[in-house]
């Protein structure tokens, strides 16, 4: 059974982590899984930001409310860069009608 070419020495068959050369200061969506504090299955969730900070354990994402998510690798399920987020609109919030 042929199983492909042969690995050079030291090689991994692993594709490296997506986040492995990002840059700092771009925009990136991040799926995680959550703690799992009372045994049962940890669900996923998203962040959506800015990357300020990557290092061989963690990421560091700033969402749009300002607030920053340091994320564990281990527990990254999928990363994607993003392109930079549209303007926000000025005037009034979406569904928000004006009174007199």
């Amino acid at each position: 059974m042929h199983s492909g070419p042969a690995l050079p020495p030291g090689a991994s068959s692993r594709p490296p982590h997506p986040l492995a050369s990002a840059r700092t200061g771009t925009r990136w969506v991040v799926r995680y899984r959550l703690e799992d504090d009372d045994g049962s299955r940890p669900g996923l969730t998203d962040a959506l930001g800015e990357l300020i900070e990557t290092n061989s354990t963690s990421v560091v994402i700033r969402l749009r409310s300002g607030e920053a998510v340091r994320i564990p690798k281990t527990r990254i399920a999928a990363a994607k860069e993003v392109p930079p987020a549209p303007p926000r609109r000025r005037g009034s919030p979406a569904g928000r009608v004006p009174t007199d």
